[in-house]
């Protein structure tokens, strides 16, 4: 058994997998690639690295309750904690976000966006849903071409 990040547990592949089991997971990996492709050069037009959108993303994306701190960003990103500061200083450096005292605990640090931070932000969003208008319904098809493949086999992929 193979536990995910989420807590769901799935069989492991069989090892026997033929080249047909693999093509639906190859199609699925490669539109993924493509839509990150896309993200990257984009941020990068906007003048950040695409890690430092993602943290855009992820700060005005928080769950609600989530208090915008660095240990929550870092869970959000997948990231460890000393990536993450560095990320967010090159953020506050770009004047993309700012970094605020908690009020009852003074000792928490807070991360907010800033209005230039939100405007990048504002941009990049834009740009990705029309990407993900155009080239979504590809990226769906994958994925369900993948399901529809392991739901046949019963979870081996052949």
């Amino acid at each position: 058994m193979v536990t995910s990040e989420d807590g769901h547990r799935a069989e492991a592949i069989a090892p026997d997998v033929s080249g047909a089991g693999f093509r639906p997971l190859a199609a699925f990996r490669h539109r993924i690639r493509q839509f990150l492709h896309f993200s990257e050069e984009a941020a990068r037009s906007q003048g950040i690295e695409p890690q430092q959108h993602q943290v855009l993303l992820a700060l005005k994306g928080l769950p609600r309750g989530t208090r915008p701190t660095i240990a929550a960003l870092s869970r959000q990103l997948c990231l460890r904690h000393h990536s993450t500061v560095e990320l967010i200083n090159r953020l506050v450096d770009h004047g993309a976000v700012r970094r605020r005292q908690g009020e009852q605990d003074h000792r928490e640090v807070l991360i907010e966006l800033t209005s230039h931070g939100e405007e990048l932000l504002q941009r990049l969003a834009v740009v990705h849903r029309e990407e993900l208008r155009v080239s979504g319904p590809a990226l769906c098809e994958s994925l369900q071409a993948v399901v529809r493949h392991g739901s046949r086999s019963r979870g081996r992929l052949e």
